[in-house]
């Protein structure tokens, strides 16, 4: 009974979570956690650094480039219908954090935060924001971070634990306990695989085109990223490697979906 409960239980989490489209982006995955936990995980962390940047006075205190990265980051969630239908209805919500971190990151169900290191040591245009949002709102919408935290939890609990709390409760309230404890420290703890950020460059190009972003920028922000990388790698590139085999891809992809960017711009 065990052994057909966990094959039941990793057919159906094997999906894709979003459209196939221009980007090729179709790979089956295993995503065992229940979206809703994913969710109260990712707002719980959310909010935990939210109230930290605030008590620090850190948070949004350039009201116009915080105005300047909402614009863009609005402009890409209006296409984000093309991948996923049911995106449209997340709570999205953007912050930017003074921070020195070159980093930004978008959680489960649309929480994006920019830190000021990012924009200012790359002294991001418009366009390279736009590639590094579509980026990370691509890495939400494949539900990458959710894909982690199962795997992670699966390997805290047992594959046959994690089903039998899943279908009846019956680990009781420490599992649940334990889950949501583990879940914004697994977010950002755990790194994205090489097939993972593939997927969020490829889709992110495509988002940012889509969006009236010129998907080369995609391509200088990147070597902006490896010019900062020769003296300290930053926090984003420890989780996001950049090398000339992944800008070659880059370009590759931004060059295809060209098209889809004039297509946007001419409306």
């Amino acid at each position: 009974m065990k052994i057909l409960l966990v094959i039941i239980f990793l057919v159906s989490g094997c999906v894709t979570t979003t459209t196939n489209t221009e980007s090729d982006v179709s790979r089956r995955q295993l995503i065992l956690l229940p979206e809703f936990m994913a969710m109260s995980m990712s707002e719980d962390g959310y909010r935990q650094e939210i109230a930290n940047a605030e008590k620090n006075n850190k948070l949004n205190n350039d009201k116009d480039e915080l105005e300047k990265v909402r614009r863009i980051a609005y402009k890409l969630i209006d296409n984000v219908y093309v991948f996923r239908e049911d995106a449209t209805k997340w709570k999205w919500e953007i912050n930017v954090q003074e921070s020195e971190e070159v980093n930004a990151y978008c959680m489960p169900g649309g929480k994006i935060m920019v830190y000021t290191g990012l924009l200012k040591k790359t002294d991001a245009t418009e366009d390279e924001i736009a590639a590094v949002l579509g980026h990370e709102i691509s890495h939400a919408l494949r539900e990458h971070g959710r894909e982690r935290m199962s795997t992670a939890l699966v390997q805290q609990v047992g594959i046959i634990g994690f089903a039998m709390y899943l279908s009846d409760g019956s680990l009781g309230s420490n599992t649940a306990i334990q889950a949501a404890a583990l879940g914004a420290t697994l977010f950002f703890a755990l790194p994205n695989s090489r097939e993972q950020e593939r997927e969020a460059d490829k889709m992110g190009i495509e988002l940012s085109a889509r969006a009236g972003f010129n998907p080369m920028a995609a391509v200088s922000l990147w070597r902006k990223m490896d010019q900062l990388s020769d003296a300290k790698v930053p926090e984003f590139l420890s989780t996001h490697p950049a090398n000339e085999n992944r800008i070659s891809d880059l370009s590759i992809h931004a060059r295809k979906l060209n098209q889809l960017y004039l297509d946007a711009k001419s409306k």
